[in-house]
């Protein structure tokens, strides 16, 4: 029965970091995902630890580089063992050396930012697909079993996939006929090597800052020995080749690795999908396996995410084997190649002669062998057209746009698709803003007015590019082409060309604000909170974004609070002074210990530096996090985080603010008409929203003598990115809740605020507001 499955729209099977990709991608297109995860914990492994150029641009677009920090970088690497340089034109030349244990902190911690599900101790144990969805069966820590029930399933759980198993998936090609053994291996002093062939063998060892040395290992000859190898094996493999004794030392991490080679026949089938390692086995030579398996999660997940929000154009879900199952055939057949080179013995020597004489002497050879390592000449068959850019990634560069110098990664940050407008003909600009207007949901225009900083590919009769979320280039305007066929193509019809969209998007670095006449109502009364200071957290997006907007049209000075992307917070603060406001980001994870701290040494450094004081007028809870679990599958751990995040951090950041709030201050906390509205299947996060409601009838009386007003706004159902404002059926539905038979917009919620964060309100305080549009009348 349906009630017995936990439901959702897409499954991702493992959270290694091609999981934890594609699940951050699905979420920020706005599709509902789990992910399944057999393991309790992350592994420690060291596993992989090289990403190459076009997966360092794939992370900067997401705005994940930053909290990656500083990494090693070498524009040295390898084709088969031979030297090569890899640097090629781009921000991220060579190779990066960044642990996979890094990485799949990383990626989790943004998936989960983000809204992903992921649940370890899932084991996938059966797959049942019918025509319009998959069952899976999973076996929990405690030996039962849990059903799972979702529009499509996505197994990136590795060479010994589940889902390839019982989905029956075509598994071709060879089985494995030499391997490497490889150890990190403490108290040992040997010297580095970097691919040394001697008479028996083939040694490598790198020494880390940490002392620890990575060691590989191939003997001449041997066979696979078909079990997983002891460290004692190792130290006597690699005294046999070097001469040199490494068994005193202490094994940390132990494996192997062979040069077995296959290829799912397909990566879709119906509603199952393979990525990674699941669809292709390959010997893991210069640390393409890993960089290969991130890119089929960026490029699958947009489309997946547009699938089951039901706006994907025909043929865009099968896209995704017809271009990556090209790159993963490809990509195999070059690392057969190395591992020939690498472990062949004598016979191959005259082989690397050559190829070591044709890869350093000419310019054309190094550039194919890097560009195929590093990924960035992947070019997909997009369309019609002859641009040198077509089918191929957005060049990584910096351009000005609104009198700021961004860069072409930046445009990328929402996980949308992009038309980039460059300088030229004015008229020919306005007219593809035009035609790009109906697909504002899906695709955001971006005005360039100066494009220096990009490659020599952006001809100078280039007057726009089309890209899509993954950054490729799927139409240029140099031929007149319809742009209107490629934005259909790739973006499928506008979802609601009937109606002009409540905004207008124009990012990078901003974003506009609703409507011009909108906006000139409002400034007439700009005056209403000029000098005042305004906190709203959660204000990097949906109504916390609106209302900062809102408060700085009011005049006040706005701190744009966000817990997970600097970008979108800039980007809002960007738009207020674009406008003739004030505002400045913060940052805090809230929910956590230290939040309120972390949040008011940031507020107070931001106010000190703009007004010369600490003061805070306003104070706006609006940050939050959403339910959608239902009672019975609602965890201790689920539970404590609504209310860590949804109760707890109101209530002590009002205690905090009231160090700085002048009387006459106001408080003004966001909850919701569930509070007032039953609804079964988020019983836990109403409870948390109705806890916030007595934080105002409580605070009301006690703050009385100082002249500030503490009130709740409930909202009720306002579109935001959830999916299911996609689905015009559901929205028809929604909207007949309301008295006004519509859904709120994020601007309905943000007015009501600015309205009781006005002296007008003087007079209201302890109060329940209802914004629900009239969806509590019954």
């Amino acid at each position: 029965m349906v009630e017995d499955r936990t439901a959702t729209q897409v499954i991702v099977v493992g959270a290694g970091p091609v999981g934890l990709m594609l699940a951050g991608e699905l979420r920020l297109a706005g599709a509902d995902v789990v992910v399944l995860e057999k393991l309790t914990a992350p592994t420690t492994e060291s596993r992989a630890s090289t990403l190459h150029a076009r997966t360092m641009e794939i992370l900067d677009s997401r705005g994940l580089l930053r909290p990656l920090g500083a990494v090693p970088n070498d524009p040295r690497g390898h084709f088969g063992g031979i030297p090569l340089d890899l640097t090629l034109p781009g921000r991220h030349p060579g190779q990066w050396k960044v642990p996979q244990t890094r990485i799949e902190e990383l990626l989790g911690e943004w998936a989960r930012d983000l809204g992903a599900d992921i649940r370890r101790g899932h084991e996938l144990t059966g797959l049942t697909v019918t025509a319009d969805h998959a069952d899976a069966a999973v076996r929990l820590p405690d030996g039962t079993t849990k059903f799972y029930r979702a529009a499509y399933v996505v197994g990136c759980d590795g060479e010994n996939s589940a889902v390839r198993r019982l989905g029956g998936f075509g598994f071709p090609g060879a089985d494995a006929t030499r391997e490497l053994l490889r150890a990190d291996v403490a108290g040992i002093d040997i010297p580095d090597r970097r691919f040394q062939r001697l008479a028996g063998g083939l040694a490598i060892a790198a020494r880390r800052p940490d002392g620890v040395t990575r060691v590989m290992v191939h003997e001449f000859g041997a066979r696979p020995r078909g079990t997983q190898p002891r460290f004692q094996d190792i130290a006597d493999s690699w005294k046999r080749v070097t001469g040199e004794d490494i068994g005193h030392g202490t094994p940390l991490w132990v494996n192997s690795f062979g040069d077995a080679s296959r290829q799912a026949v397909r990566y879709r089938d119906q509603r199952l999908f393979l990525a990674g390692d699941a669809a292709h086995q390959k010997m893991p030579i210069g640390g393409q396996a890993l960089n290969l398996g991130l890119q089929d999660a960026v490029n699958l997940g947009w489309k997946l995410a547009a699938q089951v929000r039901g706006r994907a154009p025909d043929g865009l879900l099968d896209s995704y084997h017809d271009e990556r199952h090209a790159v993963g055939r490809r990509t195999l057949s070059n690392i057969r190649a190395q591992a020939m080179l690498l472990l062949g013995s004598a016979e191959v020597d005259a082989v690397r002669q050559v190829f070591a004489e044709l890869a350093g002497e000419s310019e054309n050879v190094r550039t194919h062998l890097a560009g195929m390592i590093s990924g960035l000449d992947i070019r997909y068959d997009v369309g019609p057209g002859r641009h040198p850019l077509l089918g191929r990634r957005l060049p990584h560069g910096d351009i000005t746009v609104n009198g700021s110098t961004v860069t072409t990664a930046s445009l990328l940050r929402t996980g949308r698709g992009v038309l980039l407008l460059l300088p030229g003909d004015e008229a020919r600009r306005e007219a593809l803003r035009a035609l790009a207007a109906p697909y504002a949901d899906l695709v955001d225009t971006v005005t360039a007015t100066s494009a220096s900083g990009l490659s020599e590919d952006i001809t100078p009769d280039t007057g726009a590019l089309l890209v899509r979320p993954d950054s490729h280039v799927v139409w240029a305007d140099s031929e007149n082409t319809d742009i209107t066929t490629a934005l259909n193509r790739w973006f499928g019809r506008p979802p609601r060309a009937h109606r002009t969209p409540a905004v207008r998007r124009d990012p990078a670095p901003v974003r506009a604000p609703a409507s011009a006449t909108a906006k000139k109502n409002r400034r007439t009364h700009m005056s209403r909170l000029m000098g005042k200071t305004a906190l709203v957290t959660g204000s990097s997006r949906g109504m916390g974004r609106a209302t900062a907007l809102r408060l700085a049209q009011e005049g006040a000075l706005v701190a744009v609070h966000y817990s997970a992307s600097r970008e979108a917070a800039d980007e809002v603060v960007a738009l207020i002074e674009k406008d003739g406001g004030r505002a400045f980001a913060v940052r805090a994870e809230l929910g956590v210990d230290g939040d309120v701290h972390e949040l008011f040494l940031g507020l107070e450094n931001g106010l000190r530096e703009r007004t010369g004081n600490t003061d805070l007028d306003i104070l706006v809870n609006n940050a939050g996090a959403m339910g959608g679990v239902k009672p019975e599958d609602t965890t201790p751990e689920q539970f404590d985080r609504l209310f860590a995040i949804n109760a707890k951090a109101p209530f002590f950041l009002i205690q905090r603010a009231l160090k700085n709030m002048p009387d006459g201050g106001r408080i003004i906390n966001i909850t919701s008409g569930l509070t007032r509205f039953a609804n079964p299947d988020e019983i836990a996060y109403a409870m948390t929203k109705g806890a916030v409601d007595q934080l105002a009838l409580h605070y009301a009386k006690l703050l009385g003598p100082r002249n500030i007003t503490i009130n709740s706004v409930a909202p009720g159902i306002t579109r935001n990115d959830n999916p299911v404002f996609a689905m015009p059926e559901v929205v028809e539905q929604m909207a007949q809740l309301s008295a006004f038979n519509r859904v709120g917009e994020p601007e309905d919620v943000a007015d009501v605020v600015a309205f009781l964060a006005t002296d007008e309100a003087r007079w209201i305080t302890g109060s329940f507001v209802d914004a629900t549009g009239g969806t509590l009348l019954g």
